[in-house]
């Protein structure tokens, strides 16, 4: 009964469309698909067989959120929306996290042994972000939307990206309340890239152009003229182009 009030509790304090406790009970599928894995994953420690799986597969069916009973869920976690939701068999959630829908929490490797992520405690996850393999999202971190984890990240990280990888951000997002669920604000790398190259070709452009406004200087070798370093490349290039005698075409073969 406590966990339930502390469930109930956690929906309100992260998520401002609840309006009461009545329709968190009833109308939160994240929550319902916890209640499951609750009973789920103690069987599966216990190696009771095929029972665990079932549950797990019932709770999916309701809910649309698939949790492995193998997976290791903290306290005061909050699967917002649930849907598409998928949390595999070795991974580990810790307290206070926030984990939207249609994010996956998946292995990378056929081996029976730690394969999925860890996430420590007060991390968020967006929605449609992907962490693949045996990983450690630090404390305190989030996942932007859509990104694809396969490297661990140390605390307080911001990882964005497909491979998702850390960003900085300023001290003074950090410090603002509520910046890790406005993923709006996380900063792109890509487009930072992307505007510094264009600078540079930017720069380019004007120095070449500055280059061609310039008169062309040509060195003149000691005792000729500039005039008859003009005849002498014009007989060089007359005397190129014209055939020898008794060339022939070496081309023109069968």
């Amino acid at each position: 009964m406590l966990r339930i009030v502390e469930d109930i509790r956690t929906i309100r304090a992260n998520d401002p469309a609840a309006r009461g406790t009545l329709e968190i009970l009833l109308c939160y599928p994240g929550l319902h698909a916890q209640w499951f894995h609750r009973v789920a994953h103690p069987l599966w420690r216990w190696r009771v067989p095929l029972l665990p799986r079932l549950i797990s597969h019932i709770a999916r069916f309701l809910t649309g959120v698939e949790i492995h009973p193998g997976a290791t869920i903290g306290r005061r976690v909050l699967i917002d929306h649930g849907m598409g939701v998928v949390i595999g068999e070795t991974a580990e959630v810790g307290d206070d996290c926030l984990i939207y829908q249609g994010v996956t929490l998946g292995g990378t490797s056929l081996s029976k042994g730690k394969r999925h992520p860890t996430l420590e405690s007060h991390v968020v996850v967006g929605s449609g972000a992907k962490v693949l393999g045996n990983i450690v999202i630090g404390r305190n971190s989030r996942v932007g939307s859509g990104s694809v984890v396969v490297k661990s990240a140390p605390p307080h990280s911001t990882i964005v990206g497909i491979p998702g990888h850390v960003v900085e951000e300023t001290e003074e997002e950090e410090r603002r309340p509520g910046h890790e669920l406005e993923h709006g604000r996380i900063p792109d790398p890509t487009a930072k890239a992307i505007t510094a190259l264009h600078e540079q070709v930017e720069e380019l452009a004007r120095e070449v152009a500055e280059l061609r406004q310039r008169p062309v200087a040509v060195a003149v070798p000691r005792g000729l003229t500039l005039k008859e370093v003009e005849q002498a490349f014009r007989a060089m290039s007359e005397s190129a182009s014209a055939p020898e005698d008794g060339e022939f075409d070496q081309g023109g073969g069968i």
